[in-house]
Order: structure tokens, then sequence, then C-alpha cells
């Protein structure tokens, strides 16, 4: 994700909405545009992300959770299915 000019300071660099320093990227939650001390590295990931400090109150630094519910849409379905297959087949046998 890009950085969008906010037109703060008249400049076209995107401002950190908490502080107004020079942003250095989009927070990975809610990508609004953050300065290097305002965010906080994830943990227990592949990739290192910085979420800033009301998202990392919001949710924890960990963005475990966000994985564990993308997983859980996929297996539910499946495993439903899988139930539907077995009830038809003991139905029509």
């Amino acid at each position: 994700m890009d950085l969008v000019s906010s037109g703060g300071g008249g400049d076209g660099l995107a401002r950190c909405v908490r502080c107004g320093a020079l942003a250095a990227g989009p927070c990975a939650r809610c990508a609004l545009p953050m300065c290097g001390d305002c965010v906080v590295l994830t943990e227990h990931g592949a990739n290192l992300w910085a979420v800033c400090h009301s998202c990392e109150r919001k949710g924890g630094r960990s963005l475990r959770a966000g994985w564990m519910a993308a997983l859980f849409w996929v297996l539910v379905p499946i495993i439903a299915l899988f139930g539907l297959i077995e009830a038809l087949e003991r139905v029509f046998r």
C-alpha cells in the first residue's frame, strides 16, 4: 500500500495521524499513515508488520487472531460438506 498525501502541510507528503511527523508507512490493521515512533512490530508471523498503538490496544500485537479466523472460515464449510456427504451416503445406501 502506498502512502497517500494528507495535504496537511502543503508539502504533498503523508503525515502521521497521531503526531504529525513524516509517515513511514501505513498501519497493518487500519491502514492509516504512521511514523516509526507511533507503531509497534507484530509478533508470531512470517513477516514483520507495523501496528499503531490504538490497534494494538484493540487486538494486541499479534495477527494470529486474524489468521485463525480465516482458517475457521475455510475449515467450517469443508467439515459441513463432509458431514452432508456422509448423511447423503447413509440415506441412499
